[in-house]
């Protein structure tokens, strides 16, 4: 018995081996923002001699964080190698691109359009593009889903609410979807870069606009697969409920998954190995299961 455990371990290690993926980190220069900003972009394996096109996963980062964080503190590329491996996700490219430093005080972070760092425009207006013209991807909304966690995750849930035509699906893990409550501890203490990014989640607020949004919006809506996950013992799970429930008192169909847990990544990188799954069934035909 010891011996075929042992065998399977080896063939598991073995076939995890021969599909792993890689990360490859790549810039671009931003008018908007007048910077370089990094970025990571995991490519699926046999990426460079397949010459196919792939789709796209937007994986966001949280407020202290950027671009490596996912692969540092995730272990995403280990995760998407194991999901891709077993055939529970689909090969695909995913992009992790950079919002923010840890020195939230002195350093401006986050996804909306805020005074000197307009980064909602950057993203569409030049990081997207750069990217799904650089790298095989398919560039359709068909084919492209978004998804992050808490500042990421509420920066993924409004950037698919503006942008519905734009993402098949969204996964908002422990998201900050809103500030009305005071959810960031010490954010309205003074008004430095934490107070502006605090300020423009409320701004912002993905509960406001789902209560807000007349019928045509709430039609485009539900062109989107929703997916809320937070855990239990989380600071934001009042705001992922409330956001949850609002969704369905639109009868927009979204997906609730609460779990033991607080706001660490040891949820996150659980919360990953379904999150990449929910993003390949909600892609579409062209892309090989």
């Amino acid at each position: 018995m010891k011996k075929l455990i042992l065998s399977l371990i080896v063939l598991l290690a073995f076939s995890i081996g021969a599909n792993a993926g890689k990360i490859v980190t790549d810039s671009i220069y931003s008018k908007k923002l007048n910077c370089w900003q990094k970025y990571n972009v995991y490519l699926p394996t046999g990426y460079e001699k397949s010459g196919k096109e792939y789709p796209v996963v937007y994986l966001l980062h949280g407020l202290y964080g950027n671009y490596s964080n996912w692969d540092k503190s995730g272990n995403m590329k280990l995760v998407a190698d194991e999901l891709i491996s077993s055939q529970e996700a689909c090969e695909m490219v995913i992009v992790m691109p950079n919002a923010g430093a840890s020195d939230v005080r002195n350093y401006q972070n986050g996804y909306f359009n805020v005074q000197d760092w307009p980064y909602e425009d950057f993203f569409y207006q030049e990081f997207l593009p750069e990217v799904e013209s650089k790298y095989r991807i398919i560039g359709d909304k068909e084919h492209r889903a978004i998804m992050g966690l808490s500042m990421g995750g509420g920066g993924s849930v409004v950037y698919c609410q503006r942008h519905p035509d734009m993402f098949s699906s969204c996964y908002a893990m422990s998201a900050w979807l809103d500030n009305k409550m005071g959810e960031v501890a010490g954010a309205n203490t003074k008004k430095d870069k934490l107070w502006i990014v605090s300020k423009s989640v409320q701004d912002n607020s993905a509960v406001d606009f789902v209560k807000n949004a007349d019928e045509e919006t709430v039609k485009k809506l539900k062109s989107v697969k929703w997916f809320v996950d937070c855990g239990d013992d989380d600071i934001l799970f009042d705001v992922n409920v409330l956001f949850y429930q609002t969704m369905r008192s639109r009868k927009i169909k979204c997906e609730l998954r609460i779990n033991n847990g607080i706001h660490n990544w040891e949820y996150w990188h659980l919360a990953l190995r379904n999150a990449l799954p929910f993003a390949s069934r909600n892609f579409g035909s062209q892309v090989q299961r």
